[in-house]
């Protein structure tokens, strides 16, 4: 048997995750008390009537969630069942945004009576702090369509599948904000930047162009080598540890050029030495769209 977690931010998505997770063939089950998960896991395991793959929500409703969850994961582990948690993050403003759309209550709202919803939000986010520095996956869906939040969860079913670790290379525009999911974050705007050379502005790292730019000196070279050793030793420690995936993320000004040309390189070279690779450009089309309405 195989346990997926899903928690997260209330409103962050994860309703629409755990839908694609049956949809990939996981048994679902929403707002399950915490207590109650080590012995509905051993119930199930030993029921033939039950999928092999789980998948269960666990998050704020659940009042005791910041008194249980380290030991109800524990117990489940300490059966022999292979768990991995995912937490769904969002920007507050989004989130706000969403309730308001919805005209649903925040579930604080109802349980604690805070008396407005960016109170619960703070609340919530307090509570589930050391649940989200736990968690094997983390998503932030803030400008995520729906289209692509089943992409990502597709990914990470793939991913669990292999019963490795992921590293996956992000690049990103500061100007956009930090990735919330980054595990480990450079900043490569210390490059000379490609936007300003006419042939490449409306290019991208992923082609030759802007790579051989990017790297043509001996600066961006040597940033390159030293990032790459560093990865280089710490990935397997990450991995001993039973991490299942690592964001390392890439930051220029507008996440076009130089952090997209590092990410790509580097996806590339640990495909080659065998390591489960992913690349996600994330804010290349927002910054194409902006050059062009120049």
């Amino acid at each position: 048997m195989k346990l997926f977690i899903v928690t997260g931010m209330s409103g962050a998505g994860k309703s629409k995750a755990v839908d694609y997770l049956e949809d990939f063939g996981y048994y679902c089950l929403d707002n399950l008390p915490v207590k109650l998960l080590s012995s509905v896991m051993d119930w199930m395991e030993n029921n033939k009537d039950f999928p092999s793959k789980v998948a269960v929500t666990l998050d704020i409703r659940s009042r005791n969630i910041s008194d249980s969850f380290f030991s109800a994961l524990e117990a489940v582990k300490k059966s022999g069942v292979p768990v991995r948690v995912l937490f769904l993050d969002c920007e507050d403003t989004v989130l706000i945004k969403r309730y308001k759309e919805s005209r649903r209550l925040h579930p604080l709202m109802n349980l604690e009576n805070q008396t407005d919803i960016s109170s619960a939000l703070r609340e919530e986010r307090r509570v589930l702090s050391f649940v989200r520095e736990s968690a094997d996956y983390i998503i932030d869906t803030s400008a995520l369509a729906t289209s692509k939040l089943r992409k990502k969860i597709a990914e990470l079913v793939e991913a669990d599948a292999d019963n490795g670790m992921t590293v996956h290379f992000l690049s990103f525009g500061y100007k956009y904000g930090i990735p919330a999911e980054a595990d480990l974050v450079f900043d490569v705007r210390c490059l000379p930047n490609p936007f300003y050379e006419e042939g490449l502005r409306n290019l991208t790292g992923l082609d030759q162009e802007v790579r051989d730019f990017v790297f043509s000196s001996e600066q961006a070279e040597g940033l390159y080598i030293r990032i790459r050793e560093m990865l280089h030793f710490s990935v397997p420690l990450y991995e001993k540890e039973g991490k299942a995936q690592l964001v390392v993320a890439f930051g220029c000004t507008g996440g076009q050029h130089r952090s997209t040309a590092f990410a790509y390189r580097m996806q590339q070279e640990f495909e080659k030495e065998g390591q489960t690779a992913r690349l996600t450009c994330r804010d290349m089309s927002v910054n194409k769209e902006e050059v062009k309405n120049r």
